[in-house]
This record gives structure tokens, C-alpha cells and sequence, in this order.
């Protein structure tokens, strides 16, 4: 959940740890329990990935890079689109019909989404911000994800003043549903 680095450094390290969680998925295969427990890790990891960009990522894209109202924007709605997809697969089991069609469909969005931000949107930010901003940045990320959401809400507010002002009420409820029911521990 926490790797340290500048903002950039931390995003990317997320970004390999989702990569990895999704190749674990594919290690298994039916109905498998195991494909459950990776899910719900997978789920908590976006999550909290994509609730720490909207609190603070992205307002510093908006306010320095040149274009950034749109690059913010777009990057929110993938936020989005990957959160409807969470949720249809949180009602899912391994094995039923629609379980590895979501996981394909959310892989690709992810990919997409990984991509985008890493080949375009980290270049413009490190290109406008100073290090010491950037540094700055991925301590406030990673604080973020420490009480963050960890399930699919899709019809919360994903932009600030909002979104700071619920998640950490969200997150505590959902850690609180997780320790209650072991979710996204090894079986």
C-alpha cells in the first residue's frame, strides 16, 4: 500500500503491484476461493489507488500542467468506469459466467488507464513540478491510502472538497466490514 518515493515512484510501485494481483488471478482458475481473496485485494488496492489520486494528484494536475482540467477529468471518468466494474464483480463469485469476463474487462480498462497515466501524465508533471513537490506529493498519497475506502462506492464525490471530507469516514467503515468478515486476507 506504501512504497515510498515521490509521488511518481509510489504510483508506479501501485501500479506494478495491481499488475502483479492481476497475474495471480489468471494463476487460478474456476471456482477457486483463492480468485476471491485476490479480487477483494485487487479491489481494496484500486481503491485506495484511485481515492489518493482524486484527493491530490490530480488538483496538482489541474493547477500546473498545462491542459490539466482535461487530463484530470479524463483520468477521474477511467476512476469511474473501473468502479462500476468493482462493484458488478464484488457481487461475483469464482466460477460464476460473468466473474472472468469482469476481471478481463477490468484488466483492460486498468491497463489502458496505467498506461496513459505513465507514458503522458507523469512526464507533464515532472516536467512543471520541482522534486521537492513531488516528494511532497507522494507522502500525501501515501497518507491517503492508509484511510482510504477499500470497497467500490461509485456514486461518491470524486473531487475535492468532498471527496477529503468523506473517504476517511468510508475507509473506516469499509476496514472495519474487512476485519469484521477477513476480507482480502489469505484464506
Amino acid at each position: 500500500m506504501g512504497h515510498g518515493g515521490n509521488v511518481i515512484e509510489e504510483l508506479t510501485a501501485d501500479h506494478r503491484e495491481v499488475d502483479a494481483l492481476f497475474a495471480q488471478i489468471q494463476t487460478h482458475t474456476g471456482d477457486d476461493s483463492e480468485r476471491r481473496v485476490l479480487a477483494d485485494r485487487l479491489t481494496m488496492e484500486l481503491i485506495r489507488h484511485a481515492v489518493a489520486e482524486e484527493e491530490h494528484l490530480y488538483p496538482v494536475v489541474r493547477r500546473y500542467v498545462d491542459g490539466g482540467d482535461d487530463l484530470a477529468d479524463k483520468e477521474i471518468a477511467d476512476h469511474g468506469e473501473v468502479e462500476r466494474l468493482l462493484k458488478e464483480l464484488e457481487g461475483c463469485r469464482p466460477g460464476d459466467a460473468e466473474f472472468d469476463g469482469l476481471i478481463s474487462r477490468l484488466k483492460s480498462s486498468v491497463t489502458e488507464h496505467v498506461r496513459d497515466e505513465e507514458d503522458r501524465l507523469f512526464r507533464l508533471l515532472a516536467e512543471v513540478c520541482p522534486p521537492g513537490m513531488l516528494t511532497e506529493l507522494g507522502e500525501k498519497v501515501r497518507r491517503a491510502k492508509e484511510t482510504a475506502p477499500t470497497r467500490p462506492h461509485p456514486a461518491a464525490p470524486d473531487t475535492p472538497p468532498l471527496n477529503k471530507i468523506l473517504a476517511p469516514g468510508a475507509g473506516m467503515v469499509d476496514r472495519v466490514r474487512d476485519a469484521l468478515t477477513g476480507r482480502g486476507k489469505k484464506g
